[in-house]
């Protein structure tokens, strides 16, 4: 395109693309569609109930309106279907807690010039410890229930007796592997403060008797446990590369002749400048850890350094651009093995049912 035909215009559009996420932040952190739930509400009888402003709460539903969230009618404002349907606190579908993660997440954002300018995370005001860990766990929960289904359901385990979900937090992908696998059991490992939410979570889904929860740092603690299938979701991002290589390796020892790792990652193509939402996500790793994004090659040269073998990304496309690499752990002879070893399915190892998975909204 000729410099004649450019404007500026998109520019102008990213620059107040924030707006709207902070209107949605806003409306679920003040509760607004739960207390419209099943029902519609004039912006007064909402401001007396909230304790708000009449004039902010209105100015603020009408850009919820704008945003198709809610619906303004002449006898005031109710849910949209969308709202209805993940926004209200009381549904079990509700998605609130990673819309307040990313909520939380604002302050670190405002001070990237810092941390690009450093190379170090920032320190970002604190909204609780104890807010911030409900929302980070249980938003990680509202993430991986929109997948771990489809995911558990392609992916054909049967014949595996242990699964370990390296910082699997609340275990949600644990929980669904189980499901689909009733002779499978299975052990997050993570930090003491996950325990409640992976157990709690597995009690709801009637697994409690299948998941168990081991409780350390998976860098400075042994890893307890044989396993012959491991999961890694979500995991490798938030760690550095030299981190990355030895907690593969950490897991790789833990695992049996034959064994199957799965690595779940936001995954950057070759040149490191694509696809965006890993970019954006390394920035995000940047502002708040050693982490980054990490493309598909460098994740199977730390797999392959680790001693698997038969390393392929599995046919599934995610959220974000989100993948899985699984690569099997070679046998007690120092002979590679197979994917077609792990299971008797077709193509080996992986029966796929779902190929590409619609994006999160």
């Amino acid at each position: 395109m000729g410099k004649d035909n450019l404007h500026p215009g998109r520019l102008f559009g990213l620059a107040s693309a924030y707006w709207q996420p902070c209107a949605l932040h806003t409306g679920v952190k003040l509760e607004i569609f739960t207390a419209l739930a099943g029902h519609s509400q004039t912006a007064l009888k909402l401001a007396e109930e909230l304790g708000a402003n009449e004039r902010g709460l209105e100015l603020l539903l009408n850009t919820l309106a704008a945003m198709d969230l809610l619906v303004k009618e002449e006898s005031g404002y109710r849910n949209s279907p969308l709202a209805e349907s993940f926004l209200d606190r009381n549904n079990p579908d509700y998605v609130g807690h990673i819309i307040m993660h990313h909520h939380h997440l604002v302050d670190g954002w405002a001070r990237l010039d810092e941390a690009v300018m450093t190379g170090q995370p920032v320190e970002s005001r604190s909204h609780g410890e104890e807010k911030e860990r409900v929302s980070f766990q249980m938003g990680m929960f509202n993430l991986a229930k929109a997948i771990a289904p489809a995911i558990s359901e392609s992916i054909d385990l049967s014949g595996r007796r242990h699964l370990l979900d390296l910082g699997g937090g609340p275990g949600t992908h644990a929980i669904h592997f189980c499901l689909a696998n009733p002779k499978l059991k299975a052990t997050v490992f993570d930090r003491a403060t996950t325990r409640p939410f992976a157990e709690k979570i597995a009690a709801q889904f009637g697994v409690q008797d299948r998941v168990d929860f081991a409780a350390g740092d998976f860098h400075a603690d042994p890893i307890p446990g044989l396993y012959d299938v491991t999961w890694l979701s979500q995991v490798i991002h938030s760690n550095s590369p030299e981190e990355c290589r030895g907690l593969i390796k950490k897991t790789a020892a833990v695992m049996e002749p034959g064994g199957l790792m799965m690595i779940h990652d936001f995954f950057l193509d070759e040149d490191m400048a694509g696809p965006l939402f890993p970019a954006l996500f390394s920035l995000n790793m940047l502002i708040n850890n050693q982490g980054r994004s990490y493309s598909e090659k460098e994740t199977r040269e730390m797999m392959s350094d680790a001693g698997l073998t038969d390393i392929k990304r599995l046919p599934f496309q995610g959220a974000n651009e989100s993948a899985i690499l699984a690569g099997v752990k070679a046998d007690k002879i120092g002979i590679g093995g197979s994917l077609s070893d792990c299971a008797p399915a077709t193509p080996p190892g992986m029966r796929v049912r779902t190929g590409r998975f619609e994006k999160l909204r």
